[in-house]
């Protein structure tokens, strides 16, 4: 989506500008001067003459020229008067700073959607309301209430929340850290972070973006453009506060594993973006992006002039999966004969802590020439004799004469002398060995989203929709919200979702025929919309073996059931073979309200909500992502086989994921569906789905 009117804005209105210094109308129009923005800039306040030296304008039409972007910083209940005037000047755009809309609560709301309708109404495209405004350094532009211009660079931030956002300029200030852009998107009552990340991944201005979120609108654009623009560019993003996936799903085990931070990181992972855990992994990691080259390998060269540091950082090398490579012997001849001999040169590399500038560019040099190194983290322990400021030089000479692999700086303790220096030669530095290593290790998995091919969703041919329709048209109509288990037999069946064989039985004899005609062992369960969880009320009865043992079970559930549920409808129950015993998984899908259908695999039985050994993923889930939901549980270790089992016939559990993702998609009106227990046999033997559940909206 283009927003040059936000990003490039020919000319600017500010409508509330201030003589005031305190006023944030002042504020924004000093912001918006001592930016150095080329094109045409209007104050707006009948109350003013001039402001900052500028004429002052009485009212919008008084501008004799036309205005691109409006900034409004007026009070709230004045805003969607301000925007019709706008909207017959026929602005393009508008940054609405004022707060007082749905943060506040009803009133609030319905100005909102007031206000939105004025924008629609004329075809302006709106930014906030209730947020800080925008700032793009390439265009002079700064349009925001910060306290200071930022130093420009390539990296974008994007945040829900005004004060974080504060905090992250003037973080990038004292830390010498230049922006591209900064967007603080306020209430997203029009356009949304999802549309400046659009709008970035084109500019060749930014390398990496950042982002600060709370809440996602329309969670599958979001992650269909973030998708998009990480093949492009790295995205970094953390996320606060939680959403309720619903209230009928927490009644499920699928719906209680899968809450929203759940869905947020399989959003995540399915469009490659690289999650914070911390407002501090953040900064480290849009640094680490916006200052360095891609790290195509994993080997990583460690330099330092201190043993224990250099161990912290091999460590942690080892914890991530990274490597730390033999250098070749010509690597370390050359640098045996540059250090003193007491130094290692081996892989970390350990230059003693004597080291001055010299021994660092030597260090560097060699060790980076090595072809087995795609990067390289330096480590500095100020000694007494130790010239910080020096080597900080070194290291700056270092990252031009290698410019193609990442060079990440640890100043351990030092002043902002040195780490002045790198700032200002677009070299971040990292406090601690391990940070270092984190980011590189970021940077590898998102060169592995780059470089692999894009997966491509199965379309399970053979499965019956009307069929699913037919069934979920039912339910429906008789405005129930949970289908029975025939019904949801019937699903399976038209999915070709392999069930034991079964049939409903409403009277003794009937399930005594039915079993008889099944073959013992059989299993009885209760048929009924209200019971969610059947063993919790007593409704199912295993290994039954003969008439007798069918007709006292069938009275047994019944009564049982009818005492945990008085006057609740029971339909019958079903009679269905009792099948042999496998591994038991679960296999099942909720709906987020933010990101779709998300699915999830784990341990199956009873015990599943105590062992949460569970793996998700966004629908559609493709082959390799279900393999990986597998592999990534301690289930998988049982379906491979433990002790001299036999393997488990793991990949008829990858059909059944795929067959639920895409009854999923295809039927909106599925919250959720639960295959509690999926048994396992042997590999060739496949699978049954002992137990379904599917719940439906209203």
């Amino acid at each position: 989506m283009k927003l040059e009117t936000f990003l490039q804005p020919r000319s600017v209105a500010v409508i509330g500008a201030s003589r005031e210094p305190s006023k944030v109308g002042h504020r924004v129009f000093r912001n918006m001067v001592e930016s150095g923005f080329q094109g045409e800039l209007y104050p707006v306040n009948p109350r003013a003459e001039e402001i900052l030296g500028r004429r002052c304008y009485e009212s919008l039409a008084r501008i004799p020229g036309d205005v691109d972007l409006a900034v409004i910083v007026v009070p709230a209940k004045f805003v969607p008067d301000v925007a019709r005037e706008c909207g017959r000047k026929g602005v393009k755009g508008l940054v609405v700073i004022s707060t007082g809309f749905s943060e506040t609560g009803a009133e609030g709301l319905r100005l909102e959607r007031e206000l939105v309708r004025v924008c629609r109404d004329y075809g302006m495209r709106m930014l906030g309301p209730n947020c800080m405004g925008i700032i793009n350094t390439v265009a002079k532009v700064n349009a925001s209430f910060g306290s200071a211009n930022p130093l420009s660079g390539n990296i974008a931030l994007i945040s829900q929340s005004g004060a974080l956002g504060s905090a992250i300029l003037n973080w990038a200030l004292q830390e010498n850290i230049g922006l591209s852009s900064f967007i603080s998107v306020g209430n997203e009552a029009d356009l949304t972070s999802t549309d400046f990340i659009d709008a970035l991944g084109d500019a060749e201005s930014v390398k990496a973006v950042g982002l600060y979120v709370e809440g996602v609108k329309d969670g599958e654009r979001f992650v269909e453009v973030c998708r998009r623009v990480v093949r492009r560019k790295p995205i970094v993003a953390l996320k606060s506060g939680t959403t309720e996936v619903g209230v009928r799903a927490v009644l499920s085990h699928t719906g209680s594993l899968a809450g929203s931070d759940a869905a947020f990181t399989a959003a995540c992972r399915k469009a490659g973006i690289i999650r914070a855990g911390t407002l501090q992994g953040l900064f480290d990691l849009v640094r680490g992006f916006g200052t360095q080259p891609p790290f195509r390998g994993k080997g990583v060269l460690i330099l330092t002039n201190g043993g224990g540091p250099g161990i912290l950082a091999a460590d942690a090398c080892e914890r991530e999966g990274l490597e730390l490579p033999l250098l070749e012997y010509e690597i370390q001849e050359k640098l045996r004969s540059s250090v003193p001999p007491h130094a290692s040169v081996h892989n970390p590399v350990d230059i003693l802590g004597d080291a001055g500038a010299g021994r660092y560019r030597v260090g560097l040099e060699i060790g980076l020439s090595s072809e087995k190194v795609s990067g390289a983290i330096v480590i500095v322990t100020p000694q007494a004799m130790t010239p910080v400021e020096e080597i900080a030089m070194e290291i700056v000479e270092a990252r031009k004469k290698f410019p193609h692999k990442p060079l990440l700086p640890v100043f351990m303790g030092v002043g902002k002398s040195s780490t002045g220096i790198l700032g200002k030669n677009n070299l971040p530095n990292y406090e601690f060995p391990e940070s270092a290593v984190s980011v590189l290790k970021r940077m590898h998995e998102h060169s592995l989203v780059v470089l692999s091919p894009e997966d491509e969703t199965p379309v399970i041919e053979g499965v019956d929709d009307k069929a699913v329709q037919t069934v979920i048209s039912k339910v429906r109509s008789e405005r129930r919200v949970n289908l029975t288990i025939d019904e949801c037999m019937a699903v399976a069946k038209a999915y070709r979702i392999p069930m034991p064989v079964g049939r409903i039985a409403r009277s003794r004899e009937e399930a005594v025929n039915i079993a008889e005609e099944i073959g013992y062992p059989v299993v009885i369960k209760i048929v009924s919309p209200e019971v969610i969880h059947k063993t919790d009320v007593g409704g199912v009865a295993l290994n039954i073996g003969g008439p007798e043992e069918v007709r006292r079970n069938y009275d047994g559930i019944l009564r049982r059931v009818r005492t945990a549920i008085p006057g609740g409808s029971i339909l019958g129950v079903l009679v269905c073979q009792m099948v042999p015993a496998g591994k038991e998984v679960i296999v099942g899908s909720v709906r987020d309200v933010q990101f779709g259908p998300l699915m999830m695999f784990g341990l199956g039985g009873i015990y599943v909500n105590f062992l949460r050994d569970v793996s998700h993923r966004l629908c559609p889930v493709t082959r390799r992502e279900a393999e990986e939901m597998i592999g990534e549980t301690k289930a998988h270790a049982l379906l491979r086989g433990v002790r001299g089992e036999p393997p488990s016939d793991i990949e008829s559990v990858v059909d059944v994921i795929l067959r639920v993702s895409q009854l999923m998609r295809r039927f909106r009106e599925v919250v959720e569906m639960e295959i509690n227990p999926l048994c396992v046999y042997e590999e060739g033997k496949g699978c049954l789905a002992v137990d379904i559940r599917m719940t439906v909206v209203e």
